[in-house]
């Protein structure tokens, strides 16, 4: 899905979505990746697109699809906490943070952790269900294209 794709269906969208400032994401979000290539050789910002498209599907709220477009800066960039939330407000800093604290979970042996203590972990961590639907788009959109992920990524993103 284009920038443009995903623009025009937040703008046409029924569920009053705040499209400058889909916009104004994308391009923050563009910015901070620029230098970044997936496994496929394809720009980074394909991913976060894609996440973006996946919560637009899903009719989530401009917030959510914004954190979609932002969600691997906090990790993967110079961005900080502190831009997204003076460019985007607490509430998308929040997600975004939210996120980034779900992606630094690693898969555990089976002894390390039972079942009920890692649900129990994520639950606790995320306090806005918003946070899982995003880090469960990304992941989504990953095993799409399981060819271009490394072993090591796909490892740790499992959830």
């Amino acid at each position: 899905m284009s920038k443009i794709e995903l623009l025009d269906r937040s703008e046409k969208s029924s569920f009053g979505l705040n499209s400058k400032l889909i916009e104004e994401a994308y391009q923050f979000a563009l910015e901070s990746h620029k230098s970044q290539k997936r496994y496929s050789g394809d720009p980074y910002i394909s991913h976060p697109v894609a996440v973006a498209d996946i919560l637009l599907n899903l009719k989530l709220d401009t917030s959510t699809i914004i954190t979609g477009l932002l969600h691997d800066t906090l990790e993967d960039t110079l961005a900080t906490e502190h831009e997204i939330k003076e460019k985007f407000g607490d509430e998308v800093a929040v997600l975004v943070n939210g996120v980034t604290k779900l992606s630094k979970i690693e898969t555990y042996t089976e002894n390390k952790f039972q079942a009920e203590n890692f649900r129990k972990l994520i639950l606790a961590m995320s306090k806005d269900i918003r946070v899982l639907l995003v880090k469960l788009g990304s992941f989504a959109q990953h095993e799409n294209y399981p060819i271009y992920s490394s072993r090591k990524k796909k490892t740790k993103n499992s959830i």
